[in-house]
């Protein structure tokens, strides 16, 4: 695992992913799952996380969190995997940490990648060919922002307002386009940020190091908003 700095802006959408320890499954049950998700509602109200999406995987989790605060997302999810570890240490009659110490993460842009990791997060259980339709699968939050279910835990981004229940779940008509999921996954295991060149260098500016992976030879050209688009909603060229 990488070993570089967690990259924490308060205010800026954050892709976490927290795994189980060498990859053992962490949910054996869905009383498992649903002891997880309680206190992750509790727990991020306290610690001032806004929970977005979530997707609960067999051997790893996957949020999508806007933190208030610089240390609110690594308090939430030490706080919830003690207790998960715990509280499966003691029903289970086992030992040890359940969970890596460290989560991976990623800074997020909001008016270009939000959306597109919200589907990275739920489209999770059809990528693993667990379900066909990400609506059979109970421990993502599709139900809450695709279809409406009440749920205390969720806190809607503005820019999913901005679409609403209908226009939102158009968005799964078709699958994320494999390249960008490479580019998600590459890019929260690195610890950098997802986005534009601008708010790369404007997120490289407040944290005073780099948000992003080194590469020999000329700088990258910037990214047209036009191809972005098509990118990240698989539009026709």
């Amino acid at each position: 695992m990488s070993r570089r700095a967690r990259i924490i802006v308060p205010g800026i959408p954050v892709h976490a992913v927290q795994r189980g320890n060498n990859r053992a499954a962490c949910f054996a049950e869905d009383e498992d799952r649903a002891f997880f998700l309680h206190h992750l509602n509790r727990l991020a109200k306290l610690e001032g996380c806004d929970v977005h999406a979530y997707c609960l995987m067999t051997n790893h989790v996957h949020l999508l969190l806007t933190p208030r605060r610089e240390e609110s997302c690594s308090k939430l999810l030490q706080r919830v995997s003690l207790l998960h570890t715990q509280y499966s240490n003691r029903k289970y009659k086992r030992s040890g940490t359940m969970w890596e110490g460290r989560f991976r993460s990623c800074l997020v842009q909001s008016d270009l990648y939000l959306l597109a990791c919200y589907r990275y997060v739920e489209l999770n259980p059809v990528r693993a060919g667990m379900v066909a339709d990400p609506a059979a699968y109970p421990w993502s939050s599709f139900r809450v922002n695709a279809g409406g279910e009440p749920s205390s835990l969720i806190t809607p981004h503005a820019e999913y307002l901005r679409l609403g229940h209908d226009q939102y779940r158009s968005l799964f008509v078709s699958h994320l386009d494999p390249g960008l999921v490479q580019r998600i996954r590459a890019t929260t295991n690195g610890g950098y940020a997802l986005g534009a060149e601008a708010f790369k260098r404007e997120m490289a500016g407040l944290l005073g190091r780099s948000v992003s992976k080194g590469t020999a030879g000329r700088p990258p050209r910037a990214e047209s908003p036009k191809a972005m688009t098509r990118e990240l909603f698989q539009l026709p060229e």
